[in-house]
């Protein structure tokens, strides 16, 4: 696979003005550090980890659940070191696709583009579901029909500017962070038992009676752990719209696992040290131990705050999941007329008004659907993705890639070889329905691939990467530019 400028080609051969008119109003650059940490964490939504994931763990793992988060945390690094790498090596709103694509071919991008549509269509309606259980204090809503107003009002919010966005998200997410450090407090002013579970979990089998939580549990639980702290990937979707992204999206990835794992740990560690006794934390009931701790008042601040950190992870999943849809349309992955209307970018607003309806919408219409098998397909989409990206690590320093301007991991290749191999073996724990779903899903992607895109490779599906890309020169004077916009 050549990288290079698109060779001239005669006006049939072209591709649609739409998704690449240079006229066309494009994604602005607003954003920097501060507004992009904002935007990710909040898709990280510390608040809704902990207080709606983070439960379950406590019934498996008991005092185990903190030790099995810091050891994700662990692995979380290397995840960020490959997101952040490639990140700023490629800086583009296609996220993992265009970085797989424009390192490992066409066909890989797709396959991950694929897998990441499927991420953008059913996970903001799973989150948002969870919105009522949270608004019971003050009013008992439908769930269905709660969720769907969530999807309503996070498309309005992705209509909006960017910078807009940063702020307004930002503000839901203090009070996220404000709830957290209420449990943690609250929790560290009540123990009931010594650090030293850390060191030797145990957990509450009934009766009265605990057992040791043996190391085969805590390396099971690495699974969900790593979903609790994902999210800081949200980063590399908003490379288009920061400034500077050759410096900023690294530092945004690694502020974000990092700031993300704190908010989620040091509570976790309070609840464990503070709840009354072991059957009471493998009840997860993280709202009644507060307000054990407190008052019923506190509780419902706590649950209000949840709902709040739900909808405000909706709001940030609408806005990075249409800048997916946004890139597929400007790199022509769809018949012409759709590509034109989901590249579409409004000149008010700066935002890709048609692609953001794209995903709203229908998962406003997903939250009347059983998602349970879908909830579990999501699962294995996201590690197939990640493994795709870690493999795209492994071969991102060779060609003329090996010599372009990017922040670059340590430990190289051991961190992504690594990656792949613990992957694979997430991959391996799942089920076989949830499997064989994808993989018809994957099947069906690779036939359209064949059948349509293929044969037209002159004009659709060019994965490109922006022409205003900056780099750091490297010793402290201002960027220079780098190649023009580069396809693929």
């Amino acid at each position: 696979m050549a990288v290079g400028a698109t060779p001239q080609k005669s006006e049939a051969e072209k591709p649609p003005a739409g998704p690449r008119d240079a006229a066309a109003p494009k994604l602005t650059r607003s954003i920097g550090v501060v507004g992009g940490t904002l935007l990710t964490l909040t898709c990280l939504t510390p608040a809704s980890s902990l207080f709606v994931i983070v439960p379950d763990s406590f019934a498996t793992l008991g005092t185990g659940t903190a030790l099995t988060i810091a050891i994700a945390g662990l692995l979380c690094i290397g995840v960020a070191f490959t997101y952040s790498e490639l990140g700023t090596l490629i800086p583009s709103s296609g996220g993992e696709y265009a970085m797989v694509g424009t390192l490992m071919g066409r066909l890989a991008g797709w396959l991950v583009f694929v897998l990441s549509l499927i991420v953008v269509m059913i996970v903001p309606p799973i989150i948002a579901l969870g919105t009522a259980d949270y608004l019971a204090p003050i009013a008992h809503l439908s769930p269905e029909f709660t969720a769907a107003g969530v999807m309503v009002l996070a498309t309005l919010m992705g209509l909006l500017d960017l910078r807009a966005n940063a702020w307004i998200t930002g503000i839901f997410l203090v009070l996220e962070v404000v709830a957290c450090a209420v449990v943690a407090f609250l929790g560290f002013s009540h123990t009931s038992r010594s650090a030293s579970v850390f060191v030797h979990p145990v957990m509450a089998t009934g009766h009265g009676q605990s057992s040791a939580v043996t190391a085969g549990l805590i390396v099971t639980g690495l699974a969900t752990a790593l979903f609790i702290l994902q999210g800081f990937s949200t980063a590399v979707y908003l490379a288009e719209e920061m400034d500077n992204p050759r410096r900023n999206v690294s530092r945004t990835v690694l502020w974000t696992l990092g700031i993300g794992a704190a908010v989620v740990l040091i509570p976790v560690v309070a609840i464990t040290l503070g709840a009354p006794d072991l059957a009471t934390l493998a009840t997860g009931d993280v709202a009644g131990m507060v307000a054990s701790w407190s008052n019923s008042g506190v509780g419902t601040f706590v649950s209000l705050c949840i709902a709040l950190a739900i909808i405000n992870a909706a709001i940030v999943m609408v806005i990075q999941n249409s800048r997916v849809v946004y890139s597929s349309a400007r790199d022509a992955a769809w018949p012409d007329s759709v590509n034109r209307a989901f590249s579409h970018v409004s000149r008010r607003y700066g935002s890709p008004w048609v692609a953001t309806l794209a995903v709203g919408i229908p998962g406003a219409a997903l939250c009347f659907v059983n998602l349970d098998t879908l909830s579990e397909v999501t699962g294995v989409a996201v590690a197939a993705m990640y493994v795709f990206v870690a493999l795209g690590a492994l071969v991102s320093r060779r060609g003329a890639h090996k010599d372009r301007p990017a922040w670059r991991m340590p430990l190289w290749p051991a961190i992504p070889a690594l990656l792949v191999v613990v992957l694979a073996w997430v991959l391996y724990q799942q089920s076989v329905e949830s499997l064989v779903i994808t993989g018809v899903i994957v099947a069906a992607a690779t036939g359209y691939w064949a059948l349509y895109l293929r044969p037209r490779s002159e004009t659709h599906w060019v994965i490109s990467v922006p022409e205003d890309v900056l780099a750091p020169s490297g010793d402290g004077a201002d960027p220079e530019p780098v190649a023009p916009s580069q396809h693929v």
